[in-house]
């Protein structure tokens, strides 16, 4: 089997040997963006390597300064040029040519995507650039005139990242120790103690897929675990027990963990792909399950219910008597369950009211809610106690939710949400509205 990226590393080495240069004698900021300067002007492939290389290099050894800087003048000095635009619809608007029409685009995206573009010849280029992404995220919070930045290389992971290009692969316990380990180091939400511990979560009554793209070698991009058993998963604990041997009696999938591993990747939107994708693998191998939905985290409703002001607090509760709850407010967890079993019908009646109203660009405020509503679900149920871990009361107060894949319904489901913002909801939900 042919090693590409040993072939783009010799082809490197010969456009460095071509260019006659020494790139690494100068290995600062200066230098790189010099450097940029060169790889969007070569036209040669093996020099563009080379560049690509030595520009990957270089940034690896700047510190967070450094890379900030990087950030700012590459997106000053690559964005698109107003009055080059303006030139270019004149000149469109006297010829309608397909030239004309060629550099009036051109000129609206800039150089930056190109540079982008050129930098993935690098050896690894892909996986550098990812990185990259990672820091520039870092940095946007600060520096928001990097928005238009970042939103260059989305728009072109989007294309490089696209489900077609992925490999979907069911993790087993015969899967490389490489990936296995990097399986362990990425589930942030329901961490996986040891190997033990993941043992568990790959049985039979259990399924673990991941996506992974060709050239980022035993790198998992996103993962979701399944358990199977009858009727939705109520309690992380009682997921993550010991196998109960139900795989027989099964007709559920509870999809209990969806985890990005690449913070570079982040809104590139893969899990959408991932979960109807794990479906059709799960009816093809597992005919008696026929309902398929989650066990979701509440991630922030701990949050906004404590920055809540006594007024609002009441009109959603109608008058309740809010003392009932001053206990949320401690940060001490013990008997927590029990005191949120008894308060339990005001408490889901906030959860409600967070899910269905609570919105940002008239979409959920909570980001796993618009996450599952986008791909079609409907929100089945709120569930108190599902995660009693500290990790879970810090997030939610323990609190989960059950979302449901109506397989004959999700088109309908995803259109009347995505065109006319209408969230699905069961019974048990109406009942809190």
């Amino acid at each position: 089997m042919l090693d590409f990226k040993k072939i783009l590393s010799s082809i490197a080495d010969i456009g460095q040997s071509l260019l006659g240069k020494k790139f690494s004698k100068n290995r600062d900021l200066k230098s790189l963006l010099s450097l940029c300067d060169d790889l969007i002007s070569y036209k040669g492939t093996a020099s563009g390597i080379a560049i690509a290389r030595e520009i990957s290099e270089i940034y690896k050894i700047l510190d967070t300064d450094q890379k900030l800087s990087f950030f700012k003048e590459i997106n000053k000095k690559y964005k698109p040029n107003l009055n080059n635009i303006d030139n270019a619809i004149k000149k469109f608007t006297i010829e309608k040519s397909k030239n004309n029409l060629d550099r009036l685009g051109d000129e609206i995206e800039g150089r930056r995507q190109e540079l982008i573009r050129r930098l993935n010849m690098a050896p690894n280029g892909t996986s550098i650039l990812v990185s990259m992404r990672e820091d520039l995220l870092n940095f946007i919070k600060q520096n928001p005139d990097l928005k238009d930045f970042d939103q260059d290389i989305r728009h072109l992971f989007k294309s490089w990242f696209n489900p077609g290009f992925l490999r979907l692969e069911r993790i087993t316990w015969n899967t490389k120790a490489a990936v296995l380990e990097k399986i362990i180091k990425y589930e942030k939400v329901h961490k996986i103690r040891d190997m033990n511990d993941l043992k568990r979560r790959l049985d039979e009554d259990r399924r673990f897929y991941a996506y992974f793209h060709p050239v980022l070698t035993n790198e998992p991009l996103i993962f979701v675990q399944v358990a199977f058993g009858k009727g939705l998963g109520r309690s992380i604990q009682e997921l993550l027990k010991p196998s109960s041997g139900t795989m027989s009696t099964s007709n559920t999938a509870t999809f209990y963990s969806i985890s990005n591993c690449q913070e570079g990747l982040m809104r590139v939107t893969l899990g959408n792909f991932l979960i109807k994708r794990v479906v059709y693998e799960i009816q093809n191998d597992c005919p008696n399950i026929k309902c398929f939905g989650t066990l979701s985290p509440l991630p922030g409703f701990r949050k906004w219910c404590l920055a809540l002001t006594e007024e609002k607090l009441k009109s959603i509760l109608n008058d309740f008597d809010t003392k009932k709850l001053e206990f949320l407010k401690n940060d001490n967890f013990n008997n927590l369950s029990e005191k949120i079993e008894e308060q339990k019908n005001s408490i889901k009646k906030l959860v409600v009211h967070y899910l269905l109203k609570e919105k940002i660009n008239k979409k959920p405020l909570n980001q796993v809610s618009r996450f599952h509503l986008g791909n079609g679900a409907s929100i089945e149920d709120v569930i108190i106690n599902g995660n009693t871990t500290d990790y879970g009361y810090k997030e939610s107060f323990g609190i989960m939710v059950n979302y449901i894949y109506n397989l004959d319904k999700l088109e309908k489901i995803h259109e009347d949400y995505i065109n006319h913002k209408k969230i699905s909801y069961s019974d048990k939900i109406k009942k809190y509205v």
